[in-house]
């Protein structure tokens, strides 16, 4: 399987928008940031904004910022907005022109693998790639990097063997 540009772009434009939570993000900016062109990225900003992943403000002063709580985008719901219209391959095309389309039994398991990998990606969401990400955080971040004090996600506290939040949870 392989993903579009544009659903790429989105996941690195959402997870730019994560990191500068704060902030009124520019096309411009976010352009740069993400290694794309701003007509690229402009399509890309418009289908954020249908779908309800950002909300945009125009004018002089304008840009996007994330419409809702990072923890609450997933990633599958973000790959579906953008590859679903798009058909995995021919048999699940309106045009279908194979002619094994009347015989083939493919089609159901091709369809289940498609979902499947939807509804891993469902389990992910925008916060989970952009918190306790240092690295990241200092690519992304539109002014100075700022890191976080200490990271207190579970995943973080389980990362570190010897965390306070580890040594706890292993002794109760």
């Amino acid at each position: 399987m392989r993903l579009t540009t544009r659903t790429n772009l989105a996941l690195r434009t959402l997870m730019f928008c994560a990191v500068n939570k704060d902030s009124l993000v520019r096309k411009q900016d976010a352009a740069q940031a993400v290694n794309a062109s701003e007509n690229h990225l402009a399509q890309v900003i418009n289908k954020l904004g249908q779908e309800g992943f950002i909300i945009t403000q125009r004018g002089r002063h304008g840009g996007f910022h994330l419409a809702r709580a990072a923890s609450s985008i997933s990633v599958g719901e973000v790959f579906r907005a953008f590859e679903s219209g798009l058909p995995f391959m021919e048999c699940f095309s309106p045009n279908n022109t194979c002619p094994l389309k009347a015989h083939c039994v493919m089609r159901p398991h091709l369809s289940r693998a498609v979902e499947a990998f939807y509804s891993a990606l469902d389990e992910v969401y925008l916060s989970e790639l952009v918190e306790c990400n240092a690295g990241l955080q200092a690519i992304l971040n539109m002014e100075a990097p700022r890191f976080a004090a200490a990271c207190t996600t579970q995943a973080a506290a389980d990362a570190m063997p010897d965390s306070p939040a580890r040594l706890v949870a292993a002794a109760g």
